[in-house]
């Protein structure tokens, strides 16, 4: 029996996410013979960078959002790794990786989009899933502000391979401070290595649901899958120059002072 797991926690697929590049079947094959145990699919959700079309009826979209899953999981069915399903959700910059969502829970809320953080919490918490802060220290030409929300998370994505490394020094020693459990994944986009590496999480157990790796994150029972140079002393010159807020569990978003990250 094996003592440890490896998982990819941050996967995109073609025709669901519009940045998604290989197929729900090739990538699928890449984890299998990257050494993987298993992987999340997490499209962007219609709220982000989602390739389906908003005009179309909600039923017709879930339908389609939910295909690049299904055609990993076919494949990985077939070729011997587990495949499971998650959301990347999309607060207009800030990005949140849901997981123990599936395909008939997205039908049940055709309201979802109008929900804020407190919601969205409150309902992932309620399934028993787990909501996590993808990059939430990611500076990019689209993203307006960073807002952090440590009450409405789980945990947070402190390794990705999509981000610059300082980012995700800045997200370690975020989520040390407020003692949140980690998650490291690649943000993978295509069946081949991304430039910074593959990242994701090493369990200490086969998990066979969502709701299994939200447990084990939530006991702090992961490992993170990281490079080594991953975690540097964070430095006040990493941070955006653009507005930082943080809203703890009172709900008012505040300007952030993140004087804590270089204690």
């Amino acid at each position: 029996m094996k003592l440890e797991y490896l998982y990819e926690t941050h996967l995109h697929t073609a025709g669901v996410s519009a940045c998604g590049v290989s197929s729900g079947t090739e990538m699928a094959r890449y984890m299998k013979e990257s050494g993987h145990d298993g992987f999340f699919v997490t499209d962007h959700f219609f709220n982000g960078n989602s390739a389906i079309d908003r005009s179309l009826p909600w039923e017709e979209r879930v339908r389609l959002y939910c295909a690049g899953y299904e055609e990993a999981k076919a494949e990985g069915d077939r070729i011997g790794i587990d495949v499971f399903f998650g959301i990347e959700w999309n607060f207009g910059g800030d990005e949140y990786l849901l997981y123990g969502v599936d395909k008939e829970w997205l039908l049940r809320n055709p309201d979802m989009l109008s929900w804020d953080y407190d919601r969205l919490f409150a309902e992932i918490n309620a399934l028993g899933g787990l909501m996590v802060q993808a990059h939430p220290f990611r500076d990019r030409d689209y993203i307006h502000s960073i807002r952090l929300h440590p009450a409405h998370v789980h945990a947070v994505e402190a390794a990705n391979s999509g981000n610059d490394p300082e980012f995700d020094a800045l997200a370690y020693a975020y989520a040390s401070h407020y003692g949140l459990p980690m998650t490291a994944g690649s943000d993978i986009h295509r069946n081949q290595e991304p430039k910074r590496g593959l990242r994701g999480v090493i369990l200490p157990e086969r998990i066979k649901s969502p709701f299994d790796y939200a447990r084990l994150v939530k006991a702090n029972k992961q490992k993170l899958y990281v490079r080594a140079g991953d975690f540097e002393t964070p430095r006040r010159e990493w941070l955006s120059k653009k507005p930082i807020t943080l809203t703890e569990a009172d709900g008012v978003e505040k300007p952030a002072v993140l004087d804590f990250l270089f204690e």
